[in-house]
């Protein structure tokens, strides 16, 4: 195989590689009825009239499993990590106590479940379409190789090789799939 072959190959496992990433990370940012950290992660507060991630102006903890306890480094931060959290997609009410914001997450319901395993489901599809697009622009680039002159069996041998790496790519995201869809569904 040719060196323009195999970078394609390693660029190909690599991008799949991050989109998997990607597509993990994502799905922890679904709360599954536990507190997370990661739940306000991407959460920006305005800091002295810049957006900043809470976690940048604040220590954001789990004192138990239905708990997020965000204690700012700064009191007057307080308000707008308030306000912040309020604003936000997050359906949670924050309760401001003397110097930290206390986050209940109530228990999920059977319907609010079934909302979040869709979630999931159209998250890991995400995941899954990313992986197919780096295998078709792969593939192109490959075929383009073939117009410049490279062998039709090497050609063929590298699609093969980029069609084993896109399967293997959509199992490893169907697993996440099936543990986050588990860790949703359990009470």
């Amino acid at each position: 195989m040719t060196e323009e072959i195999q970078f394609y190959l390693s660029e190909a496992e690599e991008s799949m590689q991050k989109a998997v990433q990607h597509t993990n990370s994502e799905l922890t940012k679904i709360r599954a009825g536990k507190a997370s950290p990661a739940m306000v992660e991407d959460l920006k507060v305005d800091y002295y009239g810049t957006p900043t991630p809470v976690s940048q102006v604040a220590n954001v903890a789990t004192p138990d499993a239905r708990t997020l306890l965000i204690k700012p480094w700064e009191k007057n931060m307080l308000g707008e990590i308030n306000k912040a959290i309020k604003n936000s997609d997050l359906g949670l009410n924050p309760q401001q106590e003397a110097d930290a914001i206390r986050l209940n997450i109530p228990a999920l319901t059977e319907e609010r479940r079934r909302e979040l395993v869709k979630q999931v489901k159209n998250e890991t599809e995400s995941g899954k379409i990313a992986v197919r697009n780096i295998r078709k622009d792969v593939n192109d680039s490959l075929r383009k190789l073939q117009k410049e002159g490279t062998s039709e069996d090497a050609v063929r041998d590298a699609e093969a090789k980029v069609q084993k790496m896109t399967d293997s790519y959509i199992v490893k995201i169907d697993e996440l799939l099936t543990k986050k869809e588990a860790e949703i569904m359990t009470i």
